[in-house]
């Protein structure tokens, strides 16, 4: 198989001051890619900046021989992350790969969460990820070419204890990736999802110390490097990603029962269908809404 390589491509990786935005700036960089290294530099849960965090791993970079710009806005504002993509466009004159990475976390149960605490993880990650996937939207339309990974969270694909604000947004931003598949088709631009699980100075709040130890960011990496290459050749699909462990993600939905729309459909006549409602044997994935509505739609007696 031959090596994949990143040559002549420009990504930007954001929250790539260390953890996991650090594994895939690394590892892009040393195949070729020119990357934007951006971190605020604040701590884990939003608060400060500095920007010592994004040029130490541009440093990094250019020790090993390769090509990189520190970025220290914030993904949370709109001008700010459009800054961001700015700098690819005036460093190396274009953006072909985004990595949304950037993120913050602060957990507390849903009675003891603060608005501020709701609303600054919502602003970082599904703000963040919207902000910058739309200032460079446009670049990589004007290219045809595109590669864009964004990061979800088993916290938002299966829920977690005291993560309301993180979860919501995680999940948000499957939905909005579903969407941003769908407009970039065309333009061969891909958007896709990593749910990785690794030890970093996030998970480190609510995983024991041994087991971020085996939780390598360097492992997530390869699955989001292959999403970002020309090789790549899915959109819209979710892979999780931990400690050796890859493998791809799906809502699916079960063939269902049709009841009869021209009766009435009672409460106990939905209760006794619950079986055949519940079940996802011969379940399906949709490739958008609009193939879902049209599958129920297919069932239906319409007039002529």
């Amino acid at each position: 198989m031959s090596e994949v390589r990143f040559d002549g491509r420009v990504a930007v990786v954001t929250g790539a001051g260390g953890g996991l935005g650090r594994a895939y700036a690394l590892l892009l960089a040393s195949r070729g890619a020119k990357v934007v290294v951006n971190d605020l530099g604040g701590s884990f849960d939003g608060v400060g900046a500095d920007t010592r965090a994004a040029q130490i791993v541009v440093d990094e970079i250019k020790a090993a021989g390769g090509e990189a710009v520190p970025s220290y806005d914030s993904v949370a504002d709109p001008e700010s992350a459009e800054k961001i993509i700015q700098t690819a466009v005036d460093a190396f004159g274009k953006v072909d790969i985004l990595i949304n990475n950037a993120g913050i976390l602060r957990d507390k149960s849903l009675l003891k969460m603060s608005l501020e605490d709701y609303r600054l993880v919502m602003s970082v990650h599904m703000d963040g990820t919207f902000f910058c996937t739309k200032a460079a939207f446009p670049i990589m339309r004007e290219n045809n070419y595109g590669r864009i990974v964004s990061t979800a969270s088993g916290t938002g694909v299966y829920g977690n204890f005291g993560q309301a604000n993180y979860g919501a947004a995680k999940m948000g931003i499957v939905g909005f990736m579903g969407c941003v598949k769908q407009e970039g088709a065309k333009y061969n631009i891909l958007a896709n999802i990593v749910v990785p699980q690794a030890g970093t100075r996030m998970t480190a709040t609510v995983m024991p110390p041994n087991v971020v130890e085996k939780l390598k960011p360097d492992y997530v990496a390869p699955i989001v490097a292959w999403l970002a290459s020309e090789q790549c050749n899915v959109t819209g699909q979710l892979y999780m990603a931990g400690a050796g462990y890859f493998s791809r993600s799906a809502i699916v939905e079960g063939p269902g029962v049709f009841l009869d729309p021209d009766k009435d459909i009672s409460i106990e006549a939905v209760m006794e269908k619950l079986p055949q409602i519940q079940s996802l044997e011969g379940g399906r994935e949709y490739s958008s809404v609009t193939e879902q509505t049209m599958y129920v739609l297919s069932n239906l007696k319409l007039d002529e």
